[in-house]
């Protein structure tokens, strides 16, 4: 009797590894096609997740929310705007840093060469081509015809932007001048920001980041005013200092509601 016992827990336990047994067996077998393809990309959706950064830090431009995680606030002018996520990659970050900085420096160019001589013309300075407006300017007939302005001013934009290219892929490669061998600028500086005689009144000596900052709050605001300069003569054919000052005579009467802005 005892000795049925135990063959029988020892049958029992045999049938019970031969189970368990059977059970690994079919837990290393590899999984179907299918199934395999979920899982990889189950880990690399996890791996992502996990190297995703997380932003703490507030967006200034929109109290409440977040910066993305690729604006860190080391940037010049970085108020955590970015909401449709062009800046995400580092490179192409870098690209718009540099493109949102030359067109700042040429929108304020841009505002105070159509301001400044229309405000002298008023005040009675005069010069050939004072009266034309900012937005006829290309038909005025110059020393030279426009077309052959126009040729030679590609030509020196062609030679600056090429070089600023070169400074733009391999820092301070540029600062040797090619012409004049006594001319180089200093040595350390950033793209954009190249300092020597670029700088004739030191004042990158003090805060610099600051008035990196300046620079590009100036430069958006520009930007903004050019865009309503091109709008401001698409619907009145007139000028900003004419506009302003007929806004003023009467202020109620003339305003953006009653111009014709059935043009646009």
């Amino acid at each position: 009797m005892a000795l049925h016992a135990k063959t029988s827990a020892l049958s029992g336990l045999t049938t019970r590894a031969g189970r368990s047994s059977v059970v690994c067996v079919r837990a290393t077998a590899s999984p179907p096609p299918n199934v395999a393809e979920a899982q990889q990309w189950i880990g690399n959706w996890q791996a992502k997740q996990g190297g995703t950064k997380v932003s703490t830090r507030p967006a200034a431009w929109f109290p409440g929310t977040m910066a993305p995680p690729h604006l860190e606030g080391a940037l010049p002018g970085d108020f955590g705007f970015d909401p449709l996520g062009l800046g995400t990659e580092a490179e192409t970050l870098k690209w718009y840093v540099q493109g949102e900085l030359l067109n700042a420096r040429f929108a304020m160019l841009a505002v105070a060469g159509i301001l400044v001589p229309e405000l002298l013309t008023n005040i009675g300075l005069s010069w050939p081509g004072a009266s034309v407006a900012w937005f006829d300017a290309g038909k005025f007939e110059y020393f030279a015809p426009a077309n052959t302005l126009f040729g030679i001013q590609m030509l020196l934009f062609a030679w600056v932007e090429i070089r600023r290219y070169q400074d733009y892929r391999m820092p301070g490669s540029a600062n040797q001048d090619p012409i004049f061998a006594n001319q180089k600028l200093p040595d350390g500086n950033t793209p954009g920001y190249p300092g020597g005689i670029f700088d004739p009144f030191g004042w990158s000596k003090g805060d610099l980041q600051e008035l990196k900052t300046k620079e590009l709050k100036n430069g958006r605001l520009a930007m903004l005013a050019f865009a309503g300069f091109a709008a401001q003569a698409y619907t009145t054919g007139s000028t900003p200092l004419a506009c302003l000052s007929k806004h003023l005579a009467d202020p109620w009467n003339t305003t953006v509601w009653s111009l014709d802005l059935t043009r646009l």
